[in-house]
Parts: C-alpha cells; structure tokens; sequence
C-alpha cells in the first residue's frame, strides 16, 4: 500500500522504514505538516501517516477521501487534531498509537522538575563562563513536598510512582479512579483541593473540549502561590496569558513546558535564524524560571520504536482488511 507520511523527520525515516522492511508498503516521505496547503501531496495514496501537529479538519479529509485515502495512520498517541465525526461520515478509518512508552514522558517530567528546582540550566551556563558562585542557585528538597498529578493513566502512574520514590506526597484528580494509582501511594482527591495544597502539578491528562485551558486564571489563583507547573501533555490545556500574568505575579513559582498552545507554527524545525513572530513563546522563555522543550518528551529510542512498529502494524492490518486493534471512532 502507498502511503503518504506526514511531518517525516530523518528519523521517521530511518525507523519506519526499518519497521516496514518485512511489511514493505510504499512509503512516500514529506517534511510538510499536513494542512489544505500541502493535502494534494497524498494523491494516489491509500493512506496518511501523521503526527501531532498535522491537520485533519474536515475539509482536509475531504480531499483525502477524494483522493481515495481510506486510513488515517497517527504516529502518536492524541487525535485532537482530527476531525473524528467528518472521518466517520467520509468512510476515513482512523488508529492511533494506544501504547508506548508511558516512562519516556513521566521520566522527562521529572527532568524538568529538577532542573527547574536545582536552577541546572543557570548553573551549566555559569560554569562554561567560569561562574562557579552559588549565590541564586539554592533550590528545595524534593523529599516532603506535595505534588499533584492531574490525569492517572499509564503516564500519570509511572510518573507518580517516581515522585513517591522521592518521598514526595502525591494527590491524584482523574474521572476515572485507578487502584494502581491508590496501590503506589497515591490519593486521589478533588482537583480544587489538589491545586491548593501541591507544591508541584503536572498534567497528564488528554486534550478534549472539557480540558482545554484547564489551567485558567481562575485556577490557578486558586492554586498554592509559588507551586510549580508541569506541562507534558497537550499545549491547549494551558491558557499561556494566565499562565505568563501568573509568573509575573509570583503565583506560578517555576514552569516547565514540553507542549504549547500554539506549537504547530514553531516546534520540530530550526528557527534559530529566524525571527520569532510568536510573542507569547518569546515572553515564556524570557523568564529564569521557565524551561521549554519541543514536545520531545517522548523521543527516546524505546518510545519511537514502539510507535513505528505499532503504526506499521496498523497499516498492514488495514491492508489486509482484518481488525484495527487501535482504531479511534467518533464519540456517538
């Protein structure tokens, strides 16, 4: 089967390509996200690979049908970016990858939270000039702090599971309760209660209507002041300008950010040659106690592997007409 892949990096490349040796469908690699601008570049494929920042809107997925695409193959985990119910009604299939690897994410979670507590991206940046002062770098003990994970899944577990093993306290708000959660000494509570008493929140919850801009104004002036703010999941659960009044404020202590509201226009190219347009990303980095990632808190060699393999699989199984073990289907 020819398929069109979407936002493909070198290492798309290098590792679909290995996942697909035995499969050997006919891959077609494009650099461009996947918009109205770029959709006529899946003509005469069966199929589109995407990721998480291509979009399929309706009118998208209207060219696709018409082109015959009968599959919709996302390389990641959220579906935000497609229009499910238009997929539906087009006979466009639509999978996902359910499962990777829940530690890449909770893992790079933790990483921000200790380079944001121990100051490590000032501290690097004084010592290769020679500063080897202390003065502004004291952070605080992990051990005894509250930290409040908003979303239990596989992710929000594991990530969980380590911040017990740092004798850290853990609140958990998730609508739908998990006993491992409970089992590794994790308690779940309102998520009003949960904001007022966390030192530390990291989100791991999906991005849907009921979500979006989770982290408002209004809760986070709810919040405990100094707490910091973990974002590894989708950007639009953040409103950004509450988040920035919040910095500037002091109520918001420290902010790491792997995903942001408006990445699709910035993330997974080099603009380092360029000047940015986007002045709320350039305030957020402008402040000491912010640290911004490109969404890669997945990248681990682990997590890609999976991801391709699942995908292929996918394909194949469409191919082949049988099952679609990770098929998305429009909410009735």
């Amino acid at each position: 089967m020819k398929v069109a892949v979407f936002s493909a990096k070198r290492y798309d490349r290098e590792m679909l390509g290995a996942a697909n040796a035995e499969a050997a469908h006919e891959l077609v690699f494009f650099d461009h996200l996947l918009d109205s601008s770029t959709v006529a570049l899946a003509a005469g494929a069966g199929a589109v690979c995407g990721f998480v920042n291509d979009r399929m809107d309706a009118p998208v997925l209207e060219v696709l049908a018409k082109g015959g695409v009968g599959l919709v193959a996302l390389r990641c985990t959220g579906f935000n970016n497609v229009d499910l119910k238009a997929a539906a009604r087009l006979g466009i299939k639509v999978v996902r990858v359910t499962d990777y690897s829940p530690h890449s994410v909770a893992e790079h979670a933790v990483a921000l939270i200790l380079a944001l507590n121990r100051k490590i991206p000032r501290a690097y940046n004084r010592t290769r000039d020679g500063n080897f002062e202390l003065d502004g770098l004291m952070g605080r003990d992990l051990h005894g702090q509250t930290v409040g994970v908003i979303g239990t899944g596989k992710i929000g577990r594991v990530f969980a599971r380590i911040m017990a093993g740092f004798g850290c306290s853990v609140l958990g708000s998730d609508p739908y309760p998990d006993p491992e959660f409970e089992a590794h000494g994790g308690r779940y509570v309102p998520v009003a209660e949960l904001a007022e008493r966390s030192d530390i929140i990291s989100l791991h919850c999906p991005l849907t209507p009921g979500t979006h801009h989770l982290v408002n104004a209004a809760s986070l002036a709810r919040g405990k002041r100094g707490a910091v703010l973990i974002n590894t999941s989708r950007g639009g659960l953040v409103d950004t300008e509450a988040v920035i009044e919040g910095l500037k404020s002091g109520q918001i202590g420290g902010l790491g950010l792997d995903v942001y509201e408006q990445e699709s226009d910035l993330f997974f190219q080099d603009l380092s040659g360029t000047i940015i347009a986007d002045d709320l990303i350039q305030r957020l980095v402008s402040f000491p106690n912010v640290i911004v990632t490109g969404h890669q808190a997945f990248f681990t060699q682990e997590a890609i592997g999976t991801i391709c393999e699942t995908t292929i699989g996918s394909i194949t199984a469409y191919a082949e007409g049988r099952p679609l073990e990770h098929e998305i289907q429009a909410a009735a």
